[in-house]
């Protein structure tokens, strides 16, 4: 069946860690200004709407609005970073700069490129989650409790939008079809994902659609149990689905990608 090269399970080896180190050697050549929007960000939002908009909502299941937002604005910038970083970045390297053409002339080999890609923009995940923590830390809005466990679950969230912008990058035409996406896909996801409301506020037919195909909503859900210094049972449903979707998208984009490099 056609269908089946699109399943093969892609090879990996430590060669791929050379393509994440050429990504993070230019991230660090501008690092401040990298490190700029994640720290900028949370501040920015918790004062127009956690401390602003929220001073006209009495509380969200027992907690003021700016600790029900402040899970949300990591889980977005983790949405935002890989998924960015692996669309629009990699469309550019892939394309303008020619840097997948010349990873391959070496050694190296296509998986390696593609999954070094994958990688690192899960690694910017964990970067931005990195950055705010500590920040809304400062503001007491999450428990310390399991507010570590935040950052390598950012990574785990990140490696999922990184496939999946991946798979965008390998059928997209040019680079401005990335736009649909980003507007069809991520948008919807920042704003009815549980981000800014309670996902009960929805009737029962979109929340179920919420949790069944839109990936930001296990996100924000763990997030925001960890930053209320619990584990609910629910999140082991959340993180098992984020596994499986993983999964699934990684070996999904490397066989598009490597369809689309080799033609």
């Amino acid at each position: 069946m056609p269908y089946i090269q699109y399943l093969q399970i892609p090879e990996l080896n430590r060669r791929l860690l050379k393509v994440w180190l050429r990504n993070k050697d230019v991230f660090m050549k501008n690092v401040k200004l990298n490190f700029l929007p994640p720290f900028l960000e949370p501040i920015l939002y918790l004062l127009a709407m956690g401390f602003g908009l929220g001073t006209f909502v009495d509380n969200i299941d027992g907690v003021s609005y700016a600790q029900f937002i402040a899970p949300a604005l990591i889980a977005v910038s983790i949405m935002y970073a890989s998924f960015f970083e692996c669309t629009y970045g990699s469309y550019v390297r892939m394309y303008y700069q020619k840097t997948f053409d010349a990873i391959v002339a070496t050694p190296l080999i296509i998986d390696d490129v593609i999954a070094g890609e994958l990688f690192w923009g899960a690694t910017r995940s964990t970067i931005n989650a990195l950055v705010m923590t500590p920040v809304i830390l400062i503001f007491g809005l999450i428990d310390f409790k399991y507010a570590i466990l935040i950052i390598p679950f950012a990574f785990l969230g990140g490696l999922l939008f990184a496939c999946i912008g991946m798979c965008f990058t390998a059928i997209t035409p040019n680079i401005m079809a990335l736009n649909y996406p980003a507007l069809l896909f991520i948008t919807p996801m920042f704003l009815f994902s549980g981000t800014f409301f309670p996902l009960d506020v929805l009737p029962e037919t979109l929340q179920y659609f919420a949790l069944a195909f839109l990936p930001l909503t296990h996100i924000v859900r763990v997030i925001r149990t960890l930053a209320y210094g619990s584990l609910e049972p629910f999140i082991i449903v959340d993180v098992l689905w984020i596994l499986i979707a993983s999964v699934i998208f990684f070996i999904l984009s490397m066989n598009l990608m490597k369809k689309r490099l080799i033609i």
